[in-house]
């Protein structure tokens, strides 16, 4: 801008950026926004299983980002570290009790969110499910990956390389909503395309730090394994470690969920043959955009269930993952990443789909 200035564009340049902060200024204490009337400064909480988690990274710049540009305080992040489901819920029922403006859950447990979502809801309270749904709740919508099918799309692709023997497969809560429905999703789909393969599942825990350590314990106890896989995050992770360090890139089969630095790494370096990318930075950003569209319509404009994708990350296509360093896949980066020449052709779209 300095530079432009000094070009000769100074009227006209001063005027765009004066305005420009202008805007944003007004936006952050509550005034208009684009084309949007104004707002009291709407406040939105996010109710999270593990705060600390390095995956939702970029769901918090997702939110932050969608709040400066609707112009709406940064929503509250808060929950558990470790997946305790009572915190969570004491944090839901402190955000109901102080009137928040609208609240996003991750519905990790069956029964825990229901009344409250209830009452919630009879408060005028717009409630949304995001990285986890919960069978007999009441969100108005969920943003977030359909699990279960990225589970039996894993399990698919699994089959495609393994047919008979153990595999190991780590996962953070046993049980938990957000991660079980993957599971399960892998357990069915070998069942029917590869029924030789025997899955033997690890309690991992939801902290990360000692992920490694339980997956390098699974397989020290057996090693015969074929395959080593994560359906979270951490896990993931804590595989593609655990097949660089004891050199079995190759040798067994690896892969799993979600874009950790380690996870990254692995895909390139060839310790795993895949992780899937769930686009987390959206879960955050529609689910704002979701609950400041219901508030400003006055409930017209219903947020819409939203799957925010299942993308193979491999070798082949894993470079920008690796180079781009985005915030929008957890990196501190903040410019635009450039566009391939080509890009890749999507699968054919589904008549009445």
């Amino acid at each position: 801008m300095l530079k432009y200035l000094g070009a000769g564009g100074g009227v006209v340049a001063a005027g765009a950026v004066l305005s420009a902060c202008t805007g944003v200024q007004q936006a952050q204490n509550g005034g208009h926004s684009g084309p949007f009337p104004g707002n009291p400064g709407w406040r939105f909480v996010f109710v999270n299983h593990v705060t600390t988690n390095s995956f939702f990274v970029p769901t918090r710049s997702g939110l932050a980002d969608a709040a400066a540009l609707l112009g709406v305080p940064e929503p509250q992040w808060t929950g558990s570290e470790n997946g305790n489901v009572a915190q969570m819920a004491s944090a839901m029922e402190t955000a109901i009790n102080s009137k928040v403006d609208g609240i996003a859950v991750a519905l990790t447990d069956d029964h825990a969110f229901v009344e409250l979502t209830k009452r919630a809801l009879g408060q005028g309270i717009p409630v949304i499910a995001y990285n986890a749904s919960a069978a007999g709740n009441y969100p108005l919508t969920y943003v977030g990956q359909d699990l279960y099918l990225s589970g039996f799309r894993m399990g698919q692709r699994i089959a495609q390389k393994i047919t008979s023997g153990d595999i190991l497969v780590g996962i953070s809560q046993p049980g938990g909503n957000n991660v079980q429905p993957r599971l399960d999703g892998i357990t069915d789909a070998l069942k029917q395309t590869a029924p030789g393969v025997r899955v033997q599942s690890v309690n991992t825990g939801a902290e990360q730090a000692g992920e490694l350590n339980a997956m390098t314990a699974a397989f020290t106890g057996n090693s015969a394994a074929k395959g080593i896989y994560a359906v979270d995050a951490g896990s993931t992770a804590a595989c593609a470690k655990l097949v660089a360090d004891r050199g079995l890139a190759g040798k067994v089969g690896a892969g799993g969920f979600d874009l950790l630095d380690d996870t990254v790494a692995g895909v390139k370096g060839g310790a795993l043959d895949f992780t899937i990318d769930q686009s987390p930075y959206l879960q955050g950003f529609l689910s704002v955009l979701y609950l400041y569209l219901f508030r400003l319509s006055g409930t017209l404009v219903a947020p819409p269930a939203t799957d925010t994708g299942l993308t193979f990350v491999t070798k082949e296509n894993v470079g920008p993952y690796a180079t781009a360093h985005s915030r929008f896949e957890g990196g501190d980066n903040k410019d635009v990443i450039g566009m391939p020449s080509a890009i890749p052709l999507p699968p054919a779209s589904v008549p009445g789909r």
